[in-house]
């Protein structure tokens, strides 16, 4: 897979404004009020250093070229569902390689780790990436606007 290796972003990381910025370009939109600044600031305490909330980055040398992040929370409508897959992001010329089902098996493996047996996501057009994956749909409904499913995967240790 052209040499990717999956690392644990930490806060003080070169990548995060790089990372951080992808993931406000593409989800920026769901989070009104939110800037450049305040995304990136609140995608750095993200970062943790294990269990959640953690952030993975698939990186080809010393280039970030994908993410994906296991959170306590991701839909504030949902407060109840805990802990969430979020922000997988795969730059457009890295897709098609498996990237994105790489790093989504890591945050599995993280939250496994970290005790949880259920988890979910939400994604308003990569459903059949997540179904052959073997998430399963749980609800279809709007959020902010857009129409999304919230997807769940159990887990055993």
């Amino acid at each position: 897979m052209r040499d990717i290796t999956l690392v644990r972003l930490i806060p003080d990381s070169d990548h995060v404004d790089t990372v951080a910025s992808w993931t406000f370009a593409e989800w920026g939109h769901l989070h009104p009020g939110s800037t450049a600044e305040t995304w990136r600031e609140a995608f750095r305490r993200e970062c943790g250093e294990g269990g959640v909330p953690s952030v993975f980055v698939a990186m080809h040398g010393n280039r970030p070229v994908g993410t994906a992040a296991l959170m306590a929370e991701d839909m504030d409508s949902r407060r109840e569902l805990s802990p969430w897959l979020a922000s997988v992001f795969v730059l457009p010329e890295w897709r098609g390689q498996g990237i994105a089902a790489r790093l989504i098996r890591r945050v599995e493996e993280e939250a496994v780790d970290s005790g949880f047996s259920l988890f979910y996501l939400y994604t308003p057009d990569q459903q059949g990436l997540y179904r052959r994956l073997g998430w399963q749909d749980l609800e279809e409904l709007s959020y902010r606007g857009e129409a999304v499913t919230i997807m769940l995967r159990h887990l055993e240790a």
